[in-house]
């Protein structure tokens, strides 16, 4: 088991609180757009989990929202939860604006049981989510206990071959290892949504391969639908990435992947 260390999550609670307003108002999460009415969604998710009207939704580690919310939109019935006091604040924010019946709970993702008692037909997660996390044994447990007998769980997520490296240098340079157990800390100034940005920040991550993805969540008793490994990224967050011709971002050789998709279902 990694080290669980509290202050890992403070450090990290203290750096997500100051990246809220600067993400909230940079051009990478287009908030005029959103507001106008453009999901935030991107394809993977949308076709993963198709029409989700009258469906009961729980997003982990939802940052300030705009994902849960434009699930919202579609019909479900959403409730997200984050780390963040200034991302959950936000979030209820833009709720009560935008006139959406959307549940915001201020937790530390792993804790989510203690807070939350409902179960969901659906439970989410997606982009830069668990390598804040030092064991996925209790968020698979958690998940299973969220999800509906039949329920599903999905996530699309950056591979975890892409946190082999470090890019605080502006390129890529292979440093960590797939499995590594112990945390990896890092300080940098900007963020991936502003990079111009003055802002310090001090993260506490930690790498997991696939097999400690699924059997996570198969230790639970939930089945794998599908895992699914794609080479493009909806996002440009990485050094030296070359936009292809679907709008998405590669790496110029393209000789591993940079998401993974997978979709579990609870019998």
């Amino acid at each position: 088991m990694s080290d669980l260390n509290p202050d890992y999550f403070k450090v990290n609670r203290e750096t997500w609180n100051q990246k809220v307003a600067i993400h909230a108002t940079s051009d990478f999460y287009k908030m005029d757009e959103f507001l106008a009415g453009k999901s935030s969604l991107n394809h993977y998710e949308l076709e993963a989990l198709g029409d989700v009207t009258g469906k009961s939704l729980l997003h982990l580690q939802c940052h300030f929202g705009q994902d849960t919310l434009s699930f919202s939109r579609m019909g479900a019935r959403c409730t997200g939860v984050d780390l963040s006091d200034e991302g959950i604040a936000l979030a209820q924010k833009l709720a009560k604006q935008l006139a959406l019946d959307t549940t915001f709970v201020r937790c530390n993702v792993l804790e989510t049981s203690t807070y939350i008692k409902e179960q969901f037909d659906i439970v989410f997660t997606s982009y830069g989510t668990i390598g804040w996390l030092p064991d996925l044994n209790p968020w698979g447990k958690m998940i299973a206990e969220r999800l509906e007998s039949g329920g599903i769980f999905y996530m699309v997520e950056f591979h975890p071959l892409v946190w082999m490296f470090d890019y605080t240098s502006g390129k890529a340079q292979l440093r960590y290892g797939y499995n590594q157990k112990e945390a990896i800390y890092e300080e940098y100034e900007g963020t991936y949504a502003d990079q111009k940005s003055t802002m310090i920040s001090k993260e506490y991550g930690w790498n997991h391969g696939l097999g400690d993805v699924i059997s996570a969540l198969t230790s639970q008793g939930l089945v794998v639908e599908y895992l699914r490994e794609h080479d493009e990224s909806p996002y440009d967050v990485l050094p030296d990435l070359i936009k292809n011709e679907n709008g998405l971002y590669v790496t110029k050789d393209r000789l591993y992947p940079l998401l993974f998709e997978l979709k579990v279902s609870k019998p």
